[in-house]
């Protein structure tokens, strides 16, 4: 059994967390932190179209998911961002938003092994994204996301999850 992984984050923060489709992004969220700090791009989506899949709604929820995010930053309360954000440019807007408002940023990065992120997504039927495109989700993780150019990036800290047994193990305070 893996140690348990304890992060104390600073309060108020943004915490973004990063994982293609399948990854347990939405799980972990939901583990860790309160309903009101989460702001799930499939949820806006959903509210937008009523489809938590229609990649068509995306713009029109990422600038709810973003006007929420400004408003809870602002408000000096944390918020998480539940989105794949799997390259440096769909990280930026949300950087953006934590520096504007003087808040440190937590990358969480559920970087698991491509047979159980595809498994994940295929179970979800429906629901799941196209193959092709988590795995596209997965080269561009592992392509931009060394630890140094997160926090080149802006991230005041950044948390590494690599084997289910971490993402079990993790505990945050």
């Amino acid at each position: 059994m893996t140690d348990p992984i304890l992060i104390t984050l600073p309060d108020p923060c943004l915490v973004v967390l990063i994982g293609a489709a399948g990854s347990g992004k939405s799980t972990f969220a939901a583990r860790h932190f309160q309903p009101q700090q989460l702001l799930s791009s499939d949820a806006y989506r959903r509210v937008v179209s009523g489809d938590p899949a229609d990649q068509r709604a995306t713009p029109a929820a990422f600038a709810a998911l973003h006007r929420n995010l400004d408003d809870l930053l602002q408000a000096g309360r944390t918020a998480v961002v539940d989105a794949t954000n799997v390259t440096a440019r769909a990280r930026r807007a949300v950087l953006h938003r934590a520096e504007t408002a003087g808040v440190p940023a937590v990358a969480i990065v559920l970087d698991l092994p491509d047979g159980l992120v595809l498994a994940r997504n295929a179970s979800r039927g429906p629901a799941a994204v196209p193959e092709d495109a988590v795995r596209r989700q997965l080269a561009d993780l592992r392509r931009s996301l060394p630890v140094a150019s997160l926090q080149a990036e802006g991230f005041a800290r950044v948390v590494w999850l690599s084997d289910p047994a971490e993402v079990d193990a993790f505990r945050v305070a």
